[in-house]
């Protein structure tokens, strides 16, 4: 029990502080309670140890360590999250979020309400049927571009974007991992404890609360949070001014006597300690864009650079440029997409290879053709020496490119470009059948003894054989970080069952509160659960707490079903940091938000959902 603490405070500390990434904190705690039983074994034989350390079984039980440890991978929960994800990226590939948008916009104009009402009507119910983080992805271009066409601060839509899809999530069992993972422990305790109230979540099981939950989002989110949410980002005519690159884009032509002339862009500009961006190239009527590097410097090109100003003085000295003017470099001369210039947002995606990496390391501009103006991280923006600057999720960049260039970032996963790009490979033929498709895996996994995990497989592969997905797509649409986490948490919550750890800590939580009614300490594990959350992965908190809310019902003679609902609700819903759950980080950039937002606009929600789902778990499930 000591051991497994120890890991547990150890994989807290680094879910916390994301030292390194959270799925490869979670296969760090797989392997680590893997080798606990060999290497206390190797040790009894040297005479170190009186007797072997069992973290992941009882001895002398037929199923092994290694079996129990590596369970997660073949976990009802990771197999059904893996082809919700694929699912999902079919619904996508149709263009029907797309195609919505447009409508909503139409109906929205420049009324901020009517943007805030369908922006959070709209994210709800859609986030019941597919992976809730999936929608916010898909949906995030289309209401950043909602803003921009009504004039209204994006800051004001994003983060109720988040939020909504929380409430969407509870709807139903696919709305979240979060969910998914949930049922999977409930069905595998109430197996093992003996337990009959405990058995794996219907589709709809808890569909009744989710309505009232989100109802009751819905109406925080248009009133006291509509007043809460900051407008971190002014509206602005284009994406310089919002940026405030005035002082960092300029224009300038390359002298007859410049000693750059006949050398190569990279040579003369990119590969030099000055802090220097080519934009684009301009010769006679021809604007290159990237690849710029290999360009030979002729006299007279005219540059678009960015870079501060005692930077541009020293480089018109040393490489003979003269500044054209009080030439302003705004998104109409960045941004024409028929000339094939396009400037846009594009924000760091969780699990996306750049977190950890600077955009030199990375070779950002190389690798894709584009090059990145400004770094937006909450509400700061970088521009000086961006590519000295270690990225994270949620990162925005300001980024011009081709566009196939952007293109090719559109259809990356490590990315998310936060404007509209159009894409003329959008299936649209195939969206009846894509819909067909997840309602049909909705209604074997609800109406017929079918296993959720088999009807989701099955609805992948649909989605393949009908030519909504590509082979290969299928498999970029997989999110690996998230299946890789869920992998390595959930032997953690085998291991603190097997060694009495999350009795002890039910202990804890009954001794606290002796006189306490039931429906008073299920609060009580709706609240630490949501703390925990705020702090940790949301699926590590579900793997962590729901033995520990059984064995207090059990210790209590409560109803433990009720309280495993506690727990996942509360998982699901972490409205008061931006790392408490992978939404809040989408639009952390976007939306220019800094980390007190969250607390003000998620604190009193949270409170409110603390006693609406309390009670109505009490209503419906009893105690």
């Amino acid at each position: 029990m000591v051991i497994v603490f120890a890991i547990i405070l150890a994989a807290l500390v680094l879910f916390a502080t994301e030292a390194v990434p959270v799925d490869v904190t979670a296969i760090g705690i797989m392997i680590a309670l893997l080798v606990v039983e060999p290497v206390s074994t190797m040790l009894v034989e040297w005479g170190v140890l009186e007797s072997a350390v069992y973290v992941l079984r009882a001895p002398g039980s037929e199923v092994t360590a290694v079996e129990r440890g590596l369970s997660g991978f073949a976990s009802v929960a990771t197999i059904t999250v893996l082809a919700m994800f694929i699912l999902s990226a079919g619904v996508r590939r149709t263009g029907v979020i797309q195609i919505l948008g447009r409508k909503v916009g139409a109906f929205t104009g420049e009324d901020e309400t009517r943007q805030l009402g369908a922006t959070v009507g709209i994210v709800s119910p859609i986030s019941g049927f597919i992976n809730n983080t999936a929608a916010v992805a898909i949906l995030l271009p289309m209401v950043t571009d909602l803003a921009e066409k009504g004039k209204t601060s994006p800051s004001k839509l994003l983060l109720p974007l988040s939020y909504a899809s929380m409430f969407g999530g509870t709807l139903t069992l696919i709305g979240t991992s979060t969910n998914i993972l949930a049922s999977d422990l409930s069905a595998r305790l109430g197996r093992d404890l003996g337990i009959p109230e405990l058995h794996a979540f219907s589709m709809f099981e808890f569909t009744h609360l989710g309505v009232i939950m989100m109802a009751v989002g819905l109406v925080y989110l248009m009133t006291i949070g509509r007043q809460l949410v900051p407008a971190r980002i002014k509206p602005a005519e284009d994406l310089t001014s919002e940026y405030d690159m005035a002082e960092y884009l300029t224009e300038v032509v390359v002298r007859d006597d410049s000693p750059v002339v006949g050398q190569r862009v990279g040579e003369a500009l990119e590969g030099t300690d000055f802090d220097v961006d080519v934009v684009q190239l301009i010769r006679e009527d021809a604007v290159f864009l990237e690849p710029l590097g290999q360009k030979v410097i002729q006299a007279g090109d005219v540059f678009a650079l960015r870079t501060d100003r005692d930077t541009l003085v020293e480089l018109m000295d040393v490489d003979g440029f003269d500044l054209l003017g009080d030439v302003a470099v705004t998104d109409t001369e960045l941004e024409a997409p028929e000339e094939g210039h396009n400037l846009v947002e594009v924000v760091v995606a969780p699990g996306s290879f750049l977190v950890g990496e600077t955009l030199a390391s990375a070779n950002f501009r190389q690798r894709y053709d584009t090059t990145v103006l400004a770094l937006r991280r909450g509400g700061a923006v970088i521009r000086d020496r961006m590519d000295r600057t270690r990225l994270r999720v949620g990162d925005t960049l300001l980024v011009q490119g081709a566009t196939d260039s952007i293109d090719r970032l559109n259809n990356n996963r490590n990315f998310i470009v936060a404007q509209e790009v159009d894409r003329p490979d959008y299936r649209e033929s195939r969206i009846p059948v894509a819909i067909g498709i997840v309602a049909a895996v909705v209604g074997l996994a609800a109406l017929t003894p079918i296993n959720i995990a088999v009807a989701a497989l099955a609805g992948a592969l649909g989605m393949v054989l009908t030519g909504c997905l590509k082979p290969a797509e299928m498999y970029d649409a997989v999110e690996w970080d998230v299946i890789f986490l869920l992998a390595g948490v959930i032997p953690l919550g085998i291991a603190l069952e097997v060694t009495g750890g999350a009795a002890l800590l039910a202990d804890g939580i009954v001794a606290v509160a002796p006189s306490l009614p039931p429906i008073v300490v299920l609060g009580l594990i709706y609240v630490v659960t949501a703390l925990l959350t705020n702090v940790i992965s949301n699926n590590a908190s579900v793997v962590l707490m729901i033995p520990v809310a059984v064995e207090a019902a059990v210790a209590l003679g409560a109803n433990p079903f009720s309280f495993v609902l506690s727990v996942t609700f509360a998982a699901s819903t972490a409205f008061m940091t931006p790392i408490g759950y992978q939404t809040n980080l989408f639009v952390y950039g976007p939306g220019g938000y800094e980390f007190m937002d969250y607390v003000r606009a998620g604190a009193p929600l949270q409170a409110i959902f603390a006693v609406v789902t309390t009670l109505g778990i009490a209503l419906f499930w009893g105690l």
